[in-house]
């Protein structure tokens, strides 16, 4: 790899911009799916019989929607409704939506996975069903929750190429103009590979240290 060429070339600078980019769409889109996961699984875990049949109905239209599809729709389509979204949003909020669907399934999982002598330990003490949730419920799936919400996020940080396709110059879209533009196709992709190593292991080194905690809090 030439690496002083590709410098010349202001290759790296260029992957750089594009690097930050897709760090800012993964962080918004985590944030966002991560609330929309918890919102979305506790209305499935509704006593309303309406309330979880139509939001298990929407859970199941997203999660048999291709992501690209989706974004897709809000960029070119939702306009016509009279909502108009720029890029950026339009990659966060259809990527989030994707997410959330899975995520909604890791939350419900995880609360159903404590067991109903908590609720009855809980009430025996006269804690209300909120308190129950926070205190008793939520403390301990979190813990279950974490190994699937950080292979989510891994997920997210690939899928945030797709947005390239919305007209958002992010780490993929980057390094196919850089490969244009020099005619070094192995090592720009070799530099793009080693950027996307680079956003997604400090990542995966924070969701190890989420586990951890939570699990030492559960301990504790």
């Amino acid at each position: 790899m030439d690496l002083h060429k590709l410098l010349a070339l202001d290759v790296l600078p260029h992957l750089l911009k594009g690097a930050a980019v897709t760090l800012e769409i993964t962080l918004l889109t985590g944030v966002l799916a991560f609330v929309l996961s918890f919102v979305i699984g506790f209305l499935r875990l509704s006593a309303n019989r309406w309330v979880s049949s139509i939001t298990a109905g929407c859970v199941e239209i997203l999660r048999g929607t291709s992501a690209i599809v989706l974004l897709f729709f809000l960029f070119f389509v939702s306009p016509g409704f009279d909502i108009s979204l720029s890029p950026n949003a339009t990659a966060v909020i259809g990527l989030a939506l994707n997410l959330s669907a899975y995520g909604s399934e890791v939350v419900r999982a995880g609360i159903l996975s404590i067991g109903s002598g908590q609720h009855e330990g809980a009430a025996s003490l006269g804690l209300t069903k909120a308190q129950t949730y926070r205190l008793v419920v939520l403390p301990q799936a979190l813990v279950t929750m974490m190994p699937s919400f950080g292979n989510l996020l891994m997920n997210l940080v690939k899928a945030t190429s797709l947005v390239s396709l919305i007209t958002i110059t992010e780490l993929t879209f980057s390094g196919r103009q850089m490969v244009v533009t020099t005619g070094h196709a192995g090592e720009v992709w070799t530099l793009v590979l080693l950027l996307y190593f680079a956003i997604a292991y400090p990542l995966s080194l924070i969701v190890r240290s989420a586990e951890r905690y939570a699990a030492r809090y559960r301990s504790g």
